[in-house]
């Protein structure tokens, strides 16, 4: 897997701005992000949005307040720029990785401490920044996730919130939480369990194995498939290749959500059970739970270690 290109300097992606834009585009240059980046494709209607991570690459309170902050800035201003923003991809610009899923050192503290109060918190912003992603901010807008690194636990579960997933070949998909007996609960065996049925979800969760992006789109998770180095390549050739037919397919979209309605109470009542299993966790799981705390730190911008070395570490 290669390093997501620089969108700035690559000739493959059109000017950011024009005259029919400029008004969004001074809105999100506005906006104070420093775990994240959002940018403005007027010629192919695409808003692209990087996670761009300097610690760990993993969803912390701080990644989840700017993720809501996007989110909300989209649900109030995407509606008055329908004809100058029609498509939302998120990927990452960490090297080889898309996200490592929960704090999980956050977890071992609050677990210890008896907090589960923390641990609801939490798990409630997670499910709201989910549930913004389902309804795709309220407004006439498709959303793709695009996975071109090791997607894992709660990274894997988000990247299943979109409505078109891409990834390549080589990327890595895992729900790694069984291995210190606990079970995915942002939204993994609701989104899966539609997407492949309750058997394979379940044998999923249970096994804890890890599936390239090769393997989950012969499975039907995966809806896009790209060459190694290519994937923001193969969205930007499937936008072109499908803007005609945007009313319907965005269209085709919701009536997915109505027959298959993935709730927000359905996502809340899982992962607040979620909360209370994990409190029950006992020393030997945290123990195990640690070891792929120091995994995620290795895999930092500001470390020396080869990310392919780190990601070794994990599962």
């Amino acid at each position: 897997m290669s390093a997501p290109d620089n969108k700035l300097s690559n000739p493959i992606f059109s000017q950011l701005s024009n005259n029919d834009s400029s008004d969004l585009v001074a809105l999100i240059q506005s906006l104070k992000l420093n775990e994240m980046k959002l940018e403005l494709d007027q010629n192919d209607k695409i808003l692209w949005c990087n996670l761009h991570q300097e610690g760990r690459p993993c969803f912390t309170f701080d990644l989840g307040k700017e993720l809501e902050m996007v989110q909300i800035f989209l649900e109030n201003n995407l509606n008055d720029y329908p004809d100058v923003a029609r498509y939302f991809v998120f990927g990452s610009d960490t090297p080889e990785v898309f996200n490592l899923g929960g704090d999980l050192e956050l977890f071992v503290n609050n677990i210890r401490n008896n907090n589960i109060e923390m641990m609801r918190r939490y798990a409630h912003k997670s499910i709201n920044i989910l549930d913004r992603n389902l309804r795709s901010f309220n407004s006439n807008i498709i959303t793709i996730g695009l996975v071109q690194g090791n997607a894992l636990g709660g990274g894997f579960e988000f990247s299943l919130s979109f409505d078109i997933l891409v990834a390549e070949k080589s990327t890595r998909f895992g729900l790694p939480e069984i291995l210190f007996n606990l079970f995915p609960g942002m939204g993994a065996y609701s989104f899966l369990t539609r997407k492949i049925g309750r058997k394979a979800t379940e044998e999923m969760i249970l096994s804890g194995s890890i599936y390239t992006g090769e393997q989950l789109y012969d499975l039907g998770v995966v809806d896009i498939l790209a060459e190694d180095g290519e994937g923001q390549k193969s969205v930007i050739d499937y936008i072109r290749n499908n803007q005609k037919r945007f009313n319907a397919e965005r269209s085709l979209y919701e009536v997915r959500k109505k027959i298959n309605p993935i709730t927000k109470t359905e996502l809340m009542e899982i992962t607040n059970l979620w909360s209370e299993m994990a409190m029950k966790l006992n020393e030997d799981d945290l123990r195990k739970m640690e070891k792929l705390v120091k995994a995620q730190k290795r895999l930092t911008r500001k470390n020396n270690i080869p990310t392919k070395q780190a990601i070794r570490a994990l599962p």
